[in-house]
């Protein structure tokens, strides 16, 4: 590996001398994606990188604080709960969509509807559905939220999953799965798409009329390119050649080669998304596997040197977590055991679950490899023999999600969300493909957070759930993530706190 990072070295520091910034003299921003978007509309897309796009070209009625992580008007001017399952939201007078037409309550209670109605296959639909009952034009600006029940996360996913969309816009779709697919987007952001060619690169444009109020207002870069080139080899090449101005995501040996050469800037940041270990405590895929008894996921817990691998292979900000969620999320505080690097204390527990010569078991892992090279490096000093199973996602996602895998190492982002219910909800709720613990009592300790207001008592009911986890040492936390991003000199780019950038901040330093 270490040879082949210094022969990409050496071919892209030979583009030195057409090293030039992509946009910088027409005050554009061209950034790579490594993945396409087969569509800019955020309804129907649960990708990063549609989420990094719909804050561009849209808004919802809340937005996430890039500052506090908290979640604030946007579209919506004030907003009141008058009981515990009733919202109302006034929305903005001075809100256009990019066709010129103002936003009325009328267009918000539209896209709820939508979203509401099974039919339409919107990507976030069921999770909506689950907490929201109906939507009403409450008055000439004002619309309300009936809840189905306490939901203190409903700002969350007005601002994360739901931007608004003009009363109409899927008309004649019939519910189609791909209600999006060739309709132009006609959102309410501060970017508007300008080009959209699928699987290639989207074009927005500043939207000269957008709102004063909203904390977006006035972005300094004219136009935005995100071209997909999914090789990382290749972006580097652009980045040093002049085709694009930024790389995101850049794992740290390649920021490491490339980032003292001329022409390129570094910039490292925190991120919400924590690398994990899940093991099938419940025995979904072998009624009979080791992972069923308690010391034996102990033993795992103390095998596996976590310090270390965040240090020297995660690096950056990352640190070591101690709980099933990141310790910036709201309510991620625990008073349970932890499991310091103990590989003679793992050897004793398994030979007191009656596995003296440890046992052979899959570790599934579709991200990290050598991540997931060093957890099993680890694993086989206690004695287990592990076989490495390293997957593309697809494949790992419906094997994890048949419920059969012994143990399988991965990530979450939580959406950028600064709450424990982000995590602790996807992976231990009743129901959920990730739940691998058949923990009746512990699910209904989620839900119950996640269902009530009460702050105090939700952080109570969070600690409860996080200290059942790590005594029953359901996962092994590992560790959270740092971004590492190559910029061209001279742009400015303030580096999120939850790893979802927010270009709409970024400038060119001599403007």
């Amino acid at each position: 590996m270490p040879f082949k990072n210094q022969l990409i070295s050496a071919v892209v520091a030979g583009l030195l001398p057409v090293c030039a910034s992509a946009g910088k003299d027409d005050n554009t921003l061209v950034v790579a994606f490594e993945k396409p978007l087969t569509t800019v509309d955020r309804l129907y897309s649960i990708q990063r990188e549609g989420l990094i796009l719909s804050r561009l070209t849209d808004d919802g009625l809340f937005y996430v604080n890039p500052d506090s992580l908290e979640f604030e008007p946007l579209a919506a001017e004030s907003y009141e709960w008058i009981n515990e399952t009733t919202l109302e939201v006034t929305v903005r007078d001075d809100v256009f969509f990019h066709d010129g037409s103002k936003l009325t309550a009328e267009d918000v209670v539209y896209t709820f509807e939508w979203v509401l109605d099974e039919n339409s296959d919107t990507s976030r639909g069921p999770v909506i559905q689950s907490w929201l009952e109906s939507i009403e034009k409450a008055g000439p600006r004002t619309v309300r939220f009936n809840l189905r029940l306490p939901y203190p996360m409903a700002l969350r996913d007005m601002a994360i999953s739901i931007p608004v969309r003009k009363k109409g816009t899927y008309e004649g779709a019939d519910g189609m799965e791909n209600a999006a697919e060739d309709r132009p987007l006609n959102g309410i952001g501060p970017y508007r798409i300008k080009d959209f060619s699928a699987g290639r690169e989207i074009v927005i444009e500043r939207f000269d009329n957008y709102y004063q109020a909203s904390p977006k207002a006035n972005p300094a870069i004219e136009t935005m390119v995100f071209r997909v080139i999914p090789d990382q080899g290749t972006q580097q090449a652009e980045l040093l050649s002049g085709g694009i101005d930024m790389m995101m995501g850049v794992p740290p040996d390649v920021a490491d080669n490339i980032s003292h050469l001329p022409g390129v800037e570094r910039k490292e940041g925190n991120d919400i998304r924590i690398g994990y270990i899940t093991l099938d405590a419940a025995g979904y895929s072998d009624p009979d596997t080791p992972f069923t008894k308690l010391k034996v996921r102990q033993a795992i817990n103390h095998a596996i040197n976590r310090e270390e691998i965040t240090r020297y292979l995660v690096r950056g900000s990352a640190e070591v977590v101690p709980y099933a969620c990141h310790p910036r999320q709201f309510g991620c505080e625990g008073d349970g055991p932890v499991y310091p690097y103990n590989p003679e204390k793992a050897k004793r527990l398994l030979k007191e679950a009656g596995y003296p010569d440890g046992f052979a078991f899959k570790l599934w892992a579709y991200r990290e490899k050598i991540i997931a090279e060093a957890v099993v490096s680890d694993l086989k000093e206690i004695g287990l023999d592990v076989d490495l199973r390293f997957v593309k996602l697809n494949v790992f996602a419906k094997v994890r999600n048949d419920k059969d895998m012994e143990a399988f190492f991965a990530s979450y982002g939580s959406g950028g969300t600064a709450d424990a219910s982000a995590s602790t909800g996807v992976h231990f709720a009743a129901g959920s493909a990730r739940n691998y613990t058949d923990d009746e009592a512990l699910g209904e300790t989620v839900l119950a957070a996640e269902r009530t207001i009460e702050v105090a008592e939700r952080k109570r009911l969070y600690r409860e759930a996080l200290n059942r986890i790590a005594e029953q040492a359901y996962w092994v936390p590992m560790f959270s993530y740092s971004q590492n991003y190559l910029l061209s000199p001279g742009l400015e780019f303030p580096v999120p706190k939850d790893g979802v950038p927010r270009f709409w901040q970024a400038s060119w330093s001599d403007q």
